[in-house]
């Protein structure tokens, strides 16, 4: 084998380690900048409470020419 393929083949296995040793410090580096997510399940009930008496705190709808009728109730628990 000549010299100048010697060199070669020298130069790419260095370029294969660099490029391999480049890409796990990458890898590493990113994970430890990103900070951990709150991993895990929340309780959450899907609609709140209603407090008793609501529905005579809130008037009924008025309708309109064509039958519909929209009402907002705001009723606190305080």
């Amino acid at each position: 084998m000549s010299g100048r393929r010697r060199l070669w083949r020298w130069v790419g296995v260095v370029w294969v380690i660099v490029v391999a040793v480049a890409g796990g410090a990458t890898l590493w580096l990113r994970d430890a900048a990103e900070s951990p997510g709150p991993y895990g399940w929340e309780e959450a009930s899907p609609t709140p409470s209603t407090p008793k008496g609501w529905a005579t705190a809130c008037p009924s709808p008025t309708l309109d020419e064509d039958g519909a009728g929209v009402v907002l109730c705001v009723v606190s628990g305080r």
